[in-house]
């Protein structure tokens, strides 16, 4: 049986699955197909006709789904917790509640990607050392909205495939944190921090941020029915503290000096990059608005749409910042700085890949071994 709820989403007063909906006549009921009504209509259009009756997948209600598939303040727009890959393809172009969280990073996926590409044609990357770091921090930055946009996507699955698929959002996310801090070393470190003991374990200590920050934010993921609030402090805690460290060179910069290369045109770019963080931070760990009007904003408008939108703000508010560097200190840094050599960056990035990669691993296996009501129960 269906109803029709106050969204006008039609939904069933049970679980069933995706993509069952039934749009037959009823019994004793007999219609012609198009092709039977109309000869005239030929092949192509009958295939054109055919393609309309697609069926898309069956939203749901909260109520109707597993816990661990609940949004904060989201009543409605659920996927079936257990969907093929093709239905969560097909929810792409179908109004859900994660509908939009796709879009909003899919989307500057390809505007990231065309900017990468674009750099590359014209640069000679063989001979242009300088640019190494730029093309690094270019390259992380495409990563992480595909991972996003792929686990919104994907995460209707299952309950495990729900997990493992933010687990590798999260590993991209501290690619592109230690992206950043290959940036800022090579181009927006302040003058005086150039060639200090600081600036030489910059770097290192940006990896193994990564490598702690994946595995505590996989981890949060195993207390998300039993212990909410810790489970979300300890996954803001998680991609804080990396951002805090890849941003001291930019913090010391912005607020500590005056002159001395420190105020120059990116230093615009770095003060809005931080603003709009620090908001994409708000929405994150706040949930508004849906936790003040719950079922008003789920499909439009809700804390994760608005935190992605942010995000991606931020991000190119960054690339500006770096690009600027990279050209307006260009004379001085390569004068004065010992700029991170091809081993440096590619070690960095292989030892993030390596460790980030064991911990997603790791912890998947882990969903394999914990028995499902021990990992989904709550707390009492």
């Amino acid at each position: 049986m269906v109803r029709i709820n106050e969204m006008g989403q039609g939904t069933s007063t049970g679980l069933v699955q995706s993509g069952e909906a039934s749009w037959a006549p009823a019994a004793g009921q007999r219609h012609p197909g198009p092709c039977q009504n109309f000869e005239q209509v030929t092949e192509s259009s009958c295939h054109s006709l055919k393609m309309l009756s697609l069926k898309l997948p069956r939203l749901f209600r909260i109520d109707q789904v597993p816990q661990v598939f609940h949004e904060q303040g989201i009543l409605f727009g659920y996927r079936h917790p257990q969907s093929s890959a093709t239905a969560c393809v097909l929810s792409l172009f179908q109004m859900t509640n994660e509908t939009l969280n796709i879009w909003t990073h899919l989307l500057p996926f390809w505007f990231f990607t065309w900017r990468f590409v674009t750099a590359l044609y014209v640069t000679d990357i063989w001979n242009d050392s300088y640019s190494w770091p730029l093309f690094v921090y270019m390259g992380t930055s495409c990563v992480y909205p595909l991972a996003s946009s792929c686990a919104h996507t994907f995460n209707s699955m299952s309950k495990n495939a729900r997990h493992i698929c933010y687990f590798l959002d999260y590993g991209a996310v501290n690619l592109f944190s230690l992206g950043s801090a290959i940036a800022y070393s090579a181009y927006s470190i302040p003058n005086v921090m150039v060639n200090t003991t600081f600036h030489d374990y910059y770097v290192p200590l940006a990896v193994l941020n990564t490598i702690i920050s994946t595995g505590l934010s996989c981890y949060s993921r195993f207390l998300e029915i039993q212990k909410p609030g810790l489970c979300k402090m300890l996954r803001v805690l998680a991609f804080a503290y990396p951002y805090t460290w890849d941003s001291l060179p930019i913090f010391y910069r912005l607020f500590l000096l005056s002159g001395d290369g420190a105020q120059n045109e990116a230093a615009l770019y770095h003060q809005k990059h931080t603003a709009m963080t620090l908001l994409a931070s708000f929405f994150y760990s706040a949930h508004l608005p849906e936790r003040l009007a719950p079922g008003r904003f789920d499909y439009i408008g809700h804390s994760h749409q608005l935190f992605h939108v942010c995000v991606i703000l931020a991000t190119h508010l960054q690339m500006e910042a770096i690009v600027l560097d990279k050209t307006l200190r260009r004379e001085w840094l390569l004068a004065n700085s010992r700029p991170l050599s091809f081993p440096q960056i590619a070690g960095a990035v292989l030892l993030c890949l390596i460790f980030s990669l064991s911990n997603i691993i790791y912890f998947s296996a882990a969903l394999y071994r914990i028995p499902e009501p021990e990992l989904h129960k709550k707390e009492t």
